[in-house]
């Protein structure tokens, strides 16, 4: 039986608590710069402080709260050495889904599990999360860094991300408001925004791939190299655009010329098309997406079509796996869809008719199939 040490500090045990305090302070500017008036204090403390005196003048004021992670978009970003923009993915994939009551972001908070923290690449990271979290108008009142030696690569991380919000109850969204005749419109994404990356590694040939070796090295140089059925842009730089955040110009629709006339709202994320537009029907309403043979009555960016003809997916396939460049729908009365568009376009939007809902059963359905 070995002897055991006298001594063995954190430090040996591999967790670095002085490169964590240097983390900290070097998040502590680009979190201040995400304050909103309700903040209390700053970070450090055992809890994020935040008035709720702006809720009194509310008729009903709701709560809603979001939670959720990055994803396997996180395997790239360690891949390709690139970690500034996948917080604003964190902050994205959190406050659109809130948004689909009609609610706004009040403050958001970050959890990110790490082998060994490094300061430097914590701080390009945070950065992230806050450049979302000011995009999103919501204020980033505290979060933790873990750092888990022996359970993950010293490179190693994952992260989530939480948000809660506000709506006044009779300005809620609500599904059960949707009828037949009404009109779906969309919003542009990004490209593949979060969701789909198990696929996507798959299909690019990067599982199994450890950062830092010379197969990762080779693999960077190939995902760098330009693209041609990209029009000459890397997989690198299509795969790692980070989320659209959809909050201030779809609340300033909600909120302006167009209020009251947006009936439900879906968040395209996980599942595709044809798993989250359901969501915002009512239970005898069905949607119909404009699909003829394998083309969306839109333009699909390149880089899913590019990943959905390598991996031969058939298009109910790929409707159900990637937003198909669609991020954001919104469902309206007809007559309201003028209205609506003028509102999205005064916010620099580029909207455009997705599809139209019948009597049914709440389910997706496709032009082409029916």
């Amino acid at each position: 039986m070995s002897e055991t040490p006298k001594h063995v500090t954190y430090e040996d045990a591999g967790v670095d608590t002085a490169e964590g305090g240097r983390a900290v302070d070097a998040i502590k500017q680009m979190v201040a710069e995400t304050n909103r008036p309700e903040v209390i204090g700053g970070i450090g403390g055992f809890g994020g402080l935040f008035s709720a005196a702006a809720l009194k003048d509310m008729e009903d004021p709701i709560l809603i709260s979001g939670t959720d992670g990055v994803g396997t978009k996180l395997v790239l970003a360690q891949l390709l050495d690139r970690h500034e923009t996948v917080g604003q993915d964190l902050v994205a994939m959190c406050v659109n889904d809130i948004l689909a009551s009609g609610a706004e972001p009040l403050f958001f908070l970050d959890y990110v599990a790490i082998g060994h923290i490094e300061a430097n690449q914590m701080a390009k990271i945070v950065k992230g999360v806050a450049d979302g979290c000011k995009l999103a108008g919501c204020a980033l009142v505290g979060g933790e860094m873990a750092e888990h030696p022996g359970v993950m690569r010293p490179d190693d991380y994952d992260m989530a991300g939480f948000t809660v919000g506000v709506v006044d109850r009779p300005k809620m969204l609500d599904p059960a408001n949707v009828r037949p005749g009404d009109v779906i419109i969309g919003l542009p994404s990004s490209g593949i925004h979060s969701n789909g990356y198990s696929l996507v590694r798959k299909v690019i040939g990067v599982d199994g791939i450890v950062p830092g070796t010379p197969e990762a090295e080779a693999k960077r140089a190939e995902l760098e190299a330009p693209l041609a059925e990209l029009g000459g842009a890397s997989l690198a730089d299509a795969l790692l655009a980070p989320t659209r955040i959809y909050v201030k110009p779809v609340l300033n629709v909600l909120r302006g010329a167009a209020a009251g006339k947006v009936h439900a709202i879906a968040h395209i994320t996980g599942g595709g098309i044809t798993e989250n537009l359901n969501r915002a029907l009512a239970a005898d309403v069905d949607a119909v997406v404009t699909r003829s043979g394998a083309s969306m009555g839109w333009d699909v960016p390149p880089v899913i079509a590019y990943i959905s003809q390598q991996a031969g997916l058939t298009p109910n396939e790929a409707c159900k796996t990637f937003n198909m460049g669609v991020g954001l729908m919104l469902i309206c009365a007809p007559e309201d869809e003028a209205a609506v568009v003028a509102a999205l376009e005064e916010q620099g939007e580029k909207p455009f008719r997705v599809g139209v809902c019948q009597a049914g059963s709440g389910k997706v359905v496709y032009s082409d199939e029916q």
